[in-house]
């Protein structure tokens, strides 16, 4: 496996490559779909801006144009905005690569090495190019939850506000960039930016519509992810549901189960997290906080489908390229790809994917794993001895601890 490992590095230092991997396999990945006329999410969202700017329901179906409902918040109407007059076959490629950029970038963003960065890229690629063809706001969520967490250890609050706002008010996944809070150096304006920008994006959708209809729209988006919750919960939908709840359920043939079961535990083990606040500016610590923040929205609800584990995935990675060389660590990292990027792919056999990956969620079960071993170590601090190449500290108001 050290040999595995040698070559992952070797291809990780060809930026070409890396470029070449992710916005190639991301353009492949959609015009696949686009030759296929099959972008019926890209049609869902195109019609928020034009159903908001005619103050239409936002939450109802439209058989006549497509299929599904629109799930996200009011504010999502001005996110896709840009790519709502162009044409649609154009704007669908340009909605998809523009989600890889911002997760490109984020990335990017991270207290970590050059090499560890593109390890992380190149790992996460696959995984990518299905994301990028579903034509889905999930690469952007994934990129603000790690934007959210660069900015507030950089010290500039209101950029974190921002992406924790934008995340939330689009996709309620974003609420977890708030697990950042206690590594804010000025937690004041941390939480001032959250109230300036929640002001500012609440209202915004109403320039182009009006204040009464986008206060409904509101109240008809929680109605509406509710019942959504309901749907996922009582129907054995094998599309849905791949969570942690999802895959406890279809492999122990308990379909009763209440979600609820599995995610009060889960929030109790991730706020069990902060008892080592002691350790904030330590880096190994934020990143480790930040892996888990990934996963959890992820692992935990019951809306999360496949395209949904570019969010979780580069949790995965990050936490891969903080470990040390050993057997185990390339093992279980080698089964984790395995099971998340290619198991609802083409690689593998359509029995596999009907038989196996789909019915038993099995995209949930490394990250599963690997979410309750991060929370072990945070209990017992051993996230301090398992040194590999450091992470780069950032500046900020107090110096990180390595």
């Amino acid at each position: 496996m050290r040999e595995k490992r040698t070559v992952l590095n070797y291809l990780a230092e060809r930026e070409w490559l890396i470029m070449s991997l992710w916005f190639g396999l991301s353009f492949i990945g959609a015009i696949l779909e686009i030759s296929r006329h099959n972008i019926n999410n890209y049609l869902i969202f195109k019609d928020v801006f034009f159903h908001v700017i005619h103050q239409q329901p936002l939450y109802i179906p439209y058989p006549a144009d497509y299929h599904d409902v629109n799930l996200y918040g009011p504010v999502f109407s001005i996110v896709i905005a840009p790519f709502a007059g162009l044409d649609t076959n154009l704007g669908a490629m340009l909605w998809s690569l523009s989600g890889s950029a911002v997760l490109f970038y984020a990335i990017r963003q991270l207290p970590l090495t050059r090499m560890q960065q593109n390890i992380i890229l190149l790992l996460c690629s696959m995984e990518l190019m299905g994301a990028a063809s579903w034509f889905q706001m999930n690469q952007f969520i994934g990129a603000f939850i790690i934007l959210a967490f660069t900015h507030t250890i950089k010290g500039k609050e209101l950029w974190a506000a921002f992406f924790i706002v934008l995340g939330t008010l689009t996709k309620f996944y974003g609420i977890v960039g708030l697990a950042f809070f206690f590594f804010s150096p000025n937690p004041k304006r941390f939480i001032g930016g959250l109230i300036l920008w929640g002001a500012i994006m609440f209202a915004l959708p109403m320039i182009i519509s009006s204040p009464q209809y986008i206060i409904q729209c509101y109240f008809d988006w929680y109605a509406a992810l509710v019942h959504k919750n309901e749907l996922n919960e009582g129907a054995n939908i094998l599309f849905q549901d791949i969570s942690a709840g999802g895959f406890i359920k279809r492999v122990f043939h308990l379909p009763g189960l209440s979600n609820n079961v599995v995610l009060i535990p889960a929030v109790v083990l991730f706020l069990l997290q902060y008892t080592r606040l002691k350790d904030r500016y330590n880096s190994r610590f934020r990143l480790y906080i930040l892996c888990s923040t990934l996963m959890f929205p992820v692992l935990f609800s019951t809306s999360s489908e496949s395209p949904t584990y570019i969010i979780a995935i580069p949790a995965v990675c990050i936490w891969y390229v903080m470990q040390p060389q050993t057997r185990w660590n390339n093992i279980f990292m080698f089964f984790a790809i395995i099971l998340i990027s290619f198991s609802h792919s083409d690689v593998v056999t359509p029995w596999v994917r009907r038989n196996i990956a789909m019915p038993y969620a099995v995209k949930a079960l490394p990250c599963l794993v690997l979410w309750l071993m991060i929370a072990y170590d945070i209990y017992t601090r051993k996230y301090l001895l398992k040194n590999n190449v450091s992470p780069t500290p950032v500046r900020e108001l107090e110096p990180a601890v390595l």
